[in-house]
């Protein structure tokens, strides 16, 4: 039993890193599935907040967990401000090209953001405090009770937002915009204002996923680009546009670097990702659920 218990430990923090990776690729599910755009600044809102929840806990001397639900508010807002004043145009017919548009104004925001960051936090790494400190003795593994307390936040914020998607009129409006934005504004849904919550729905759960690995990682300027690649990659592997390709598909993607990292190499950490998506597209181009819709 002792010889398993370190592949057991890299097991089990596959599934935890997999399931904070959730949230960003969920967040970019929602934006994609109900703006029809790709967010190409999303890993920006990662970094913002994981300085959120730093400068939360660091200089007020809150909880970092208190920093978590602040770097959320914080995002969320920047991100309603930012689709409103970027991305209006999309849907007002002042732009010939919209995918175009979308793509360039996304990653000039992306520039942005970092050059903003660089200038305000400065280029040097911070080292975020732990949720909490301790371990959890579990017998046959230990783990660290701050990437449990991660996990468990991730799950919740994860099972939040399926909630809100199945089960509330805000769900329902989003998924009838996500399948047609007209005929959704016939029946009396204000689409602009909705867009604009999606936005900033995708945002602050890339900000909440910011927060939770900021203690795990460090904190820097450019700490969300791998993310949100690692994000782009998941729901490319799990179906465009589909919330349960997202979630399986980050869960799959923790396993698959742990195991890397155990079998392998931990110096290739970030490359284990992009095999299993160029193994599984070669058999299920689509992806692993063939290209379901948003809502499935």
């Amino acid at each position: 039993m002792n010889e398993l218990s370190p592949l057991l430990a890299q097991l089990v923090n596959g599934l935890i890193i997999g399931s904070i990776y959730g949230l960003m690729a969920l967040g970019l599910t929602v934006i994609f599935g109900v703006l029809k755009i790709v967010n190409f600044s999303h890993g920006e809102f990662y970094m913002l907040g994981a300085y959120a929840s730093y400068f939360v806990s660091q200089t007020m001397g809150l909880h970092p967990v208190a920093g978590i639900f602040v770097a959320i508010l914080a995002t969320f807002f920047l991100g309603v401000l930012i689709e409103k004043a970027l991305l209006t145009p999309l849907y007002e017919n002042k732009v010939e090209r919209k995918d175009e548009y979308a793509l360039l104004i996304t990653f000039g925001l992306s520039l942005f953001l970092i050059n903003m960051a660089l200038a305000v936090f400065g280029p040097f790494q911070k080292s975020a405090p732990a949720l909490t400190g301790g371990t959890i003795d579990l017998g046959v593994i230990t783990l660290s009770s701050g990437k449990v307390l991660a996990a468990l936040i991730a799950i919740a914020l994860l099972l939040i937002m399926l909630f809100i998607i199945n089960k509330t009129w805000l769900g329902t409006a989003l998924r009838a915009i996500s399948q047609d934005r007209d005929t959704s504004a016939i029946m009396g849904i204000n689409a602009k204002r909705l867009g604009s919550i999606a936005f900033g729905l995708g945002a602050c759960m890339a900000g909440a996923a910011g927060a939770l690995l900021g203690p795990v990682f460090l904190v820097y300027p450019i700490m969300g680009t791998v993310p949100a690649i690692k994000s782009f990659v998941i729901i490319v592997l799990g179906s465009m546009g589909s919330i349960k390709g997202a979630i399986y598909g980050s869960l799959l993607v923790g396993l698959v670097e742990s195991l890397g990292v155990f079998f392998l190499s931990p110096a290739y950490r970030d490359v284990y990702s992009f095999l299993i998506l160029i193994l599984i597209l070669l058999f299920k181009p689509k992806g692993l659920f063939g290209g379901a819709q948003w809502n499935n």
